[in-house]
């Protein structure tokens, strides 16, 4: 079951029949095909596949994971895939990332939603752990959904991504993170994140190392 779902998930992927002067991938979800331009030199402006897993959730999910009107932040979004997703699924997007990676993410965001999405997609800034407050004040933030692929991997700012889950993630905000296990070090982040959220799996694809959590705050008033 497994290698039947990642087949159908990297089925989405298409390339360009013709080699031009600028990279390019694409992509069919929520009904439409998404070009996405990309930069070899850098992690964060490359397709991973947990991008493409979440993606495929978002829409296979989409009535018990109505996106429709719903305040939805993607952090590290890279190359801005899962965040077109989400806004074509009918979400209110903000896409984050690095300051260097901002100009090939609002390229692909505004290419591939532009007069095509109920709501307009916001692309900012958000360097892990730093003025999170005066850039999103938790008085008038608030989101329904955070979503997260590939956040973890072999960087040094491990701490400064949990606090900026913390920051961002109110009672009711539901964080969908996928996740691919590579080193011990940031294997060992999970545990860390247990201790702030509880951590559900709702996906599991062992031929390609990578889980997707469903996480809420620990200590929550459930409804």
């Amino acid at each position: 079951e497994d290698e039947e779902i990642v087949a159908e998930i990297m089925r989405r992927r298409f390339f360009p029949a013709l080699i031009t002067h600028k990279a390019w991938e694409g992509f069919h979800f929520a009904g439409h095909e998404i070009r996405i331009t990309e930069a070899t030199d850098c992690y964060g402006a490359v397709v991973w596949p947990s991008a493409l897993v979440l993606c495929y959730f978002l829409e296979t999910n989409s009535k018990q994971y109505n996106l429709v009107d719903k305040n939805v932040i993607e952090i590290g979004a890279g190359t801005g895939l899962v965040s077109i997703v989400a806004c074509l699924l009918g979400a209110l997007v903000t896409a984050t990332d690095l300051p260097e990676l901002l100009g090939n993410l609002h390229h692909n965001v505004l290419q591939n939603t532009k007069l095509k999405c109920k709501h307009q997609p916001c692309v900012k800034e958000l360097s892990w752990g730093i003025d999170l407050e005066k850039n999103f004040p938790k008085s008038s933030c608030h989101f329904d959904y955070i979503l997260a692929a590939d956040v973890v991997y072999h960087h040094p700012f491990l701490d400064e991504l949990l606090q900026t889950f913390d920051h961002l993630c109110k009672n009711d905000t539901v964080i969908l993170w996928a996740m691919k296990f590579r080193l011990e070090k940031e294997n060992q982040f999970v545990g860390r994140f247990e201790t702030l959220f509880d951590l559900e799996v709702i996906s599991d694809f062992p031929s390609l190392n990578i889980t997707l959590y469903k996480a809420m705050r620990k200590g929550r008033v459930k409804a």
